[in-house]
This record gives C-alpha cells, sequence and structure tokens, in this order.
C-alpha cells in the first residue's frame, strides 16, 4: 500500500504481474490457435500480396512502360512508396536504439513488435528501387565490387548510389539489432517448449543462452554498443533519401529543409504506424494490461512534436519560396496549393496538420478508437506528403510546352496495395511465431513507477 501511495506514477504494466505471468501470458499468445480476426487478417494479407505479386510480374515482363510516367513525369508512385515504407520504418529503431539510451522504461511493451515492423518496412521499400530499374536481374550492378565490364562503376556522386548503402545497412543494423534482443525470449520459449520441432528450432535460435550473470553482463553490452550504432542511423537514413531531392536544381526540392524534414516526417509517420497496429493488436490478443493506455499516451505525443516539425516545415517552404523572390519556386507552391493536384495537397493539409492538433486533449490521447482513426490519417496524409513532394514539383516544367499531367496506372496501384499485403503478412506471422513483446525487458519493469516507488 506504501508503494502505491508513494508513487508519483502509476506502474509500466497494470494487472499486478508476476514473472510467471508475464512469461505465460506472452508466450500463450504464440501457443493458442490463432483467432478468427486473425485468420481474417492472413487471408486479406495474402490476397492483397497475391496482386502484388502478378502486377510486378506482368511489369517486369512488360517493362515500365505499362507505368503512367511520362517525358516530365519521371518519378512518380514508385519512388512516393519507397520513401513512404523507408519512414514508416523509423519509428522501430527510434523506440528501441534512441529511447533505449534515454532510459525510458515505457518502451520495454511495444520496442519488440516496432523493430518487427521496421525490418518489414525496409523490405517492402526495397522493393520499389529495384522494380525502378526495368531490369531488376541487373540490380547487383548497383553494388561496388570488382568485375569486367571496363569502367562501368557506381556513380558514387548520385544520391541514388547513396540510398544502396543507407538501405542496406540500415536493414542488417536492425535485423541484428532485433535478432539480438529476442535471443533471451527464443530461450524462454525453447525452456517452456513441449514440441520437440519448437523446442529445437528456439533452441538454435537461442545459441546456447543459459541465462547466467556473465552472459547477460555481455549481452546487456552489446545490446548497448548496438543501440549506438542503430542511433545514427535513424537521423542518416531518411537524410540520405532526402538528398535524393534535395541536390537537384528542380524547383520546389532544391532546399536545406529536406533532411529534417524527411526525419521529422518518417518519424511522425512511423509511430503512428506502431500506434495503429499495437491498438489492434493489444485488442485482438487480450494484451491490454501490456500495452497501456499509459504507452498510447506517450507515442501520441510523440507524433505532437514531430507532427508539429512538418509544419513548421510547411511554413518554411511557402516563407522561403516568397521570400527568395524566384519566380520558378514560388510558382511551384502555388501550383502545389491551387493547382490540378491541389485535392492532393489538401488532403496532406488536413491530414498531418489538423489531425496532431487533437492530440494535444488528454481525454482524445486516452480514448484508444479516436487514436486509431487519427494515426490512419496521419498515415495517408505522409503518403500523399511525399505523392505531392514528388509529382507537382514535376508536372509544370520549365517550359509550358512540356507540361503533363500523370494518373497513376492499375498495375502501379495493384503493386502499392501488394506492399501493404506483404507488411501485414510478415507482421501477422511475427506475432504468431514470435514474442511480440520483449519478456525479459518487461519482467525489468514490473515494480518501476518512477519518483517516489520503492
Amino acid at each position: 500500500m506504501d508503494n502505491v501511495v508513494n508513487s508519483i506514477r502509476d506502474p509500466q504494466i497494470f494487472g499486478n504481474k508476476s514473472l510467471t505471468d508475464v512469461t505465460e501470458d506472452v508466450c500463450n499468445v504464440m501457443d493458442r490457435k490463432p483467432k478468427k480476426l486473425w485468420w481474417i487478417g492472413i487471408i486479406l494479407s495474402l490476397s492483397a500480396l497475391l496482386l502484388g505479386i502478378v502486377a510486378v510480374s506482368y511489369q517486369i515482363a512488360t517493362g515500365i512502360g505499362v507505368w503512367g510516367l511520362n517525358k516530365t513525369v519521371g518519378w512518380a508512385f514508385d519512388i512516393t512508396n519507397f520513401v513512404f515504407w523507408v519512414g514508416i520504418g523509423h519509428a522501430g529503431t527510434l523506440i528501441s536504439a534512441i529511447l533505449f539510451l534515454f532510459r525510458q522504461k515505457w518502451r520495454t511493451s511495444i520496442n519488440r513488435s516496432a523493430e518487427a515492423m521496421t525490418i518489414f518496412a525496409v523490405i517492402c521499400a526495397g522493393i520499389f528501387p529495384i522494380i525502378h530499374m526495368g531490369r531488376p536481374w541487373f540490380g547487383f550492378w548497383a553494388l561496388p565490387y570488382p568485375n569486367f565490364r571496363g569502367p562501368l562503376w557506381v556513380n558514387f556522386r548520385s544520391p541514388l548510389a547513396w540510398d544502396v548503402f543507407a538501405i542496406s545497412t540500415y536493414l542488417i543494423i536492425s535485423a541484428t539489432f532485433w535478432y539480438i534482443g529476442m535471443i533471451p525470449d527464443f530461450a524462454t520459449v525453447r525452456d517452456r517448449a513441449k514440441n520437440k520441432m519448437k523446442k529445437f528450432i528456439f533452441g538454435i535460435l537461442s545459441v546456447g543462452w543459459n541465462g547466467s550473470f556473465k552472459v547477460w553482463h555481455r549481452y546487456e553490452a552489446l545490446y548497448g554498443i548496438l543501440a549506438g550504432l542503430a542511433t545514427p542511423l535513424v537521423v542518416s537514413v531518411h537524410t540520405v533519401v532526402s538528398f535524393d531531392f534535395a541536390t537537384s536544381a528542380i524547383p520546389g526540392w532544391h532546399t536545406t529543409t529536406f533532411p529534417p524534414y524527411f526525419v521529422a516526417g518518417a518519424v511522425f509517420s512511423g509511430f503512428a504506424m506502431v500506434l495503429s497496429l499495437m491498438i489492434i493488436a493489444r485488442k485482438t490478443l487480450g494484451l491490454e494490461e501490456y500495452i497501456t493506455i499509459n504507452h498510447i499516451e506517450n507515442m501520441t505525443k510523440v507524433i505532437i512534436v514531430t507532427g508539429g516539425i512538418v509544419t513548421l516545415s510547411y511554413a518554411t517552404e511557402f516563407f522561403i519560396a516568397w521570400y527568395s523572390g524566384n519566380g520558378y519556386e514560388q510558382f511551384v507552391f502555388l501550383n502545389r496549393a491551387l493547382g490540378p493536384f491541389s485535392w492532393a495537397y489538401w488532403i496532406m493539409v488536413g491530414c498531418n496538420l489538423i489531425t496532431p492538433q487533437f492530440f494535444w486533449f488528454r481525454k482524445i490521447r486516452r480514448n484508444v478508437l479516436l487514436v486509431f482513426i487519427l494515426t490512419i490519417f496521419v498515415n495517408i496524409g505522409m503518403w500523399f506528403e511525399r505523392f505531392v513532394i514528388i509529382v507537382t514539383s514535376l508536372h509544370r516544367d520549365f517550359l509550358p510546352s512540356a507540361w503533363s499531367t500523370y494518373s497513376p496506372t492499375l498495375v502501379e496501384i495493384s503493386t502499392l496495395i501488394g506492399s501493404f499485403g506483404l507488411f501485414f503478412t510478415l507482421f501477422l506471422l511475427f506475432i504468431k511465431f514470435f514474442p511480440m513483446i520483449a519478456i525479459g525487458e518487461v519482467k525489468s519493469v514490473l515494480n518501476y513507477r518512477g519518483r517516489g516507488g520503492k
């Protein structure tokens, strides 16, 4: 009772859980038969994935002429989706690495699923540049290795080449960080498994973990090192992606605000996606005592901050275009707001500028249904942000005679749907066959109440 009286904060985990309760609750999600909602989700996801496979196979066999691209709009749907998925992958590493270094205890219930989401999102992102090559079987040409093709090497001065290194490095470090963090949980599943096949598989994945002090000490040291390595990647990856645009001379792209603007937008959309998935998971899997209202409220506060940075970036772009006196820059931004794609621009503004303002109200931050709806709108807005930046800066060239419009074809739309199918298929398989909550880390905060707790 004294612990409750003296504490000035709620516990991180509700339900007065014991160490055994945590193990049983998380592992039971893996042991019991999937619910009807899981089957509905996996069927829909696999259907979307199949549609995407058919669309990608058709466009590879036919050529990228099946897209709606033209002489003026050489980038559009595929690059929009690439930047969108890279952004989605940012929240996982932020939650795992940066919040770990800042010793934020509330991350423990959501970090494992967020890390998995990062890997799946980066996989989805990596598909689009490969498709964009037109001849994906020559994709290895983008790698710098000794070859016999004469002077044909990677152009290291191109930001597109930097993308290859940034994304591949990000994927490797994130996957390593995710796997190392799950080794204690793999050992827990191994020790309680009754099925011989399951015990064998998790025995391999746990790489001989025995839970001794020496093993834990080395594990925590390695985990901290990986967190330190992953932290600059959160900033650098989307910074490099922004260079695809910022280093060009095209009005609307040639701006120094893009690196911080893209990073903030990535965290903004990434946290919204984590919230959407966690809200669904906590309800369908009965994890309300682990993914609590406090976790949801903390993540909405991050959305408020990053949403404010995105709003400031929008205002800065318009101000600089006006202040520069450059007619081409001014035209691009006026065209965004009033031109043929103004509908997309105002969807972006409504979703990214207005939606986060609702989170200033505590009652809304703690209303799960409203938070879920608002996060969906945030992700819609962030997809349209990438679409607006790319298409509206291209479809009006310097010469009016070169002006053209753009509309995505059925193949492009099907490819986008397929990427969502891939993402949700991987995520649903993850929450069924792997511990979606970090068992060891949650146990470490069972009695943590912040200052004043005993």
